[in-house]
């Protein structure tokens, strides 16, 4: 009896040795300092239009006549945090998108899931305007887009924008604060994205939408444009690891939102949100989803767009787009896309 008492204590004690070392291992795969450009990512396409820097920790990415260029991670993961700082292209650059997302279409073209950071160029003296998108499953005709504006020039210098995703949530970060928060609930089924997804930077011609719904193109008389990443972090698990790592992203300091955090993204929500999917009862139907918070709703009307920030009234530029012109446009411009949106 004292000899099978003896072996059952050492057999927990591996047991417990061997979950510290995978829970060690866990959390250093989620090390968040930023990692060489050729040690985490591998050129996508663009040819010569991708420049690495002379130390290798950063990339230009250019768009020109000929072609965009992007990187993708050499790894695919499977949640984490991934992170890059940015420096936007400056002067005329309306119908530009930058993106820094995570995607795995390659793998699954009918039903990926992608969770995306889409910075959108503007004419010149406007703002440049952040988008982001949740999708999974392929539920792109259940896009859950916001934009905002910036409470800074981007062009000036880089400023870091993040992604924390876990099996229970999505959270935006841009500089560290937080800017959004999707968090799964069992109604969404497959919109919230849940298999392996690699990681992507691009910079490529949006004309058809992204500045005005695309009234606005892409006029490469001012090209080449140039968008420079650095600080690129890839903390996350690698597609296969086991649930000690999925454990360990959930329980780390970017997944854990505090009061403190959560009060800081609604102050950067009141204060720069333009437009968002919760509060849009036009473009579904009166579908409300189950992530948004309720308490917003006032805040915006019923198509989605804020009461509370308008471009027309605020920015980081001199120049200001004229009420005249404005009016013109003979819709708001904060929508993110055409079609079925409210046009009055």
């Amino acid at each position: 009896m004292e000899a099978g008492a003896a072996g059952l204590a050492a057999l927990m004690v591996l047991v417990s040795w061997a979950a510290g070392l995978a829970a060690a291992a866990a959390s250093a795969s989620l090390a968040t300092s930023p990692v060489p450009f050729q040690a985490g990512y591998m050129p996508l396409f663009g040819g010569d239009n991708l420049v690495r820097s002379p130390g290798g920790r950063s990339v230009r990415l250019k768009l020109d006549r000929r072609t965009g260029s992007g990187c993708v991670s050499k790894s695919a993961y499977h949640h984490g945090y991934f992170s890059a700082s940015i420096k936007l292209p400056d002067d005329h650059t309306a119908g530009v998108v930058v993106a820094f997302y995570l995607s795995n279409a390659d793998v699954f073209p009918r039903n990926h899931d992608e969770v995306d950071f889409e910075l959108l160029g503007n004419r010149r003296g406007h703002e440049w305007r952040v988008q982001t998108n949740v999708y999974g499953n392929g539920s792109t005709s259940r896009g859950r887009e916001e934009r905002y504006l910036l409470p800074f020039d981007p062009t000036l210098r880089p400023h870091a924008y993040a992604v924390a995703w876990t099996p229970t949530a999505v959270v935006f970060y841009v500089d560290g604060a937080p800017i959004r928060e999707v968090v799964r609930a069992p109604v969404m089924g497959g919109d919230f994205p849940s298999k392996p997804m690699s990681v992507y930077a691009t910079i490529w011609d949006g004309s058809a939408w992204a500045t005005e719904g695309g009234r606005y193109k892409v006029d490469y008389a001012h090209a080449p444009f140039a968008a420079d990443f650095s600080r690129l972090v890839l903390a996350g698990c690698p597609a296969g690891a086991g649930a000690s790592c999925a454990v360990a992203a959930m329980t780390a300091e970017f997944a854990v939102m505090t009061p403190s955090k959560r009060a800081a993204m609604r102050r950067f929500r009141r204060q720069h949100l333009l437009y968002t999917v919760c509060h849009d009862r036009y473009r579904y139907n009166g579908t409300v989803f189950p992530e948004c918070d309720d308490a917003e709703r006032d805040d915006f009307h019923k198509w989605g767009e804020s009461k509370r920030v308008s471009p027309g009234r605020r920015g980081y530029r001199q120049h200001r787009q004229p009420r005249a012109d404005k009016a013109a446009a003979g819709r708001p411009s904060t929508w993110p896309t055409m079609g079925a949106l409210r046009a009055d």
